[in-house]
């Protein structure tokens, strides 16, 4: 007789995944975070559960971007005002104050909206630089580029 195993919040384990960005796509990169937050990379992944693990991210500026896309691809936001539509291109932000920002915007588009994915945004730490405080917790790093060829870009 074959049953289903559901996990329960009580039994989840989360581990820390250190992940360097240097060179990376960034599609690729946000592919791959997302299901490492979500748990789906374990075999007693459950959908309404927060099973992913902690995922620490580090150089995100150095991020690669194919194609045409660092100019042409355009983040919208609104200010509140009347006619206040702004726009700005993944390159500038790349190079603006907060680069981290384009990452965590890319993952935060690639996980299920509601409360579940609110609760496993938290577990993204996203550093702009090589550095982070989180050697504490031991994370184990994780080779991207590694998996496969297509995932960097020089």
């Amino acid at each position: 007789m074959k049953t289903t195993l559901s996990l329960k919040p009580a039994e989840v384990n989360k581990d820390w995944v250190l992940i360097d960005a240097e060179g990376l796509v960034l599609g690729r990169l946000a592919a791959i975070v997302a299901n490492r937050l979500r748990g789906k990379h374990k075999p007693q992944f459950t959908p309404h559960v927060d099973c992913g693990d902690n995922v620490v991210v580090i150089n995100a500026d150095k991020v690669r971007i194919t194609g045409n896309k660092a100019a042409q691809s355009v983040f919208y936001y609104h200010t509140g005002y009347p006619g206040g539509i702004k726009g700005r291109s993944i390159r500038e932000r790349l190079e603006g104050k907060h680069p981290e920002s384009v990452l965590e915007k890319a993952v935060e588009r690639m996980i299920t909206r509601g409360p579940l994915q609110r609760k496993q945004m938290k577990h993204l730490h996203v550093y702009a630089g090589a550095e982070h405080p989180h050697a504490g917790q031991a994370p184990q790093a994780l080779d991207i580029a590694a998996m496969n060829k297509k995932n960097r870009r020089d």
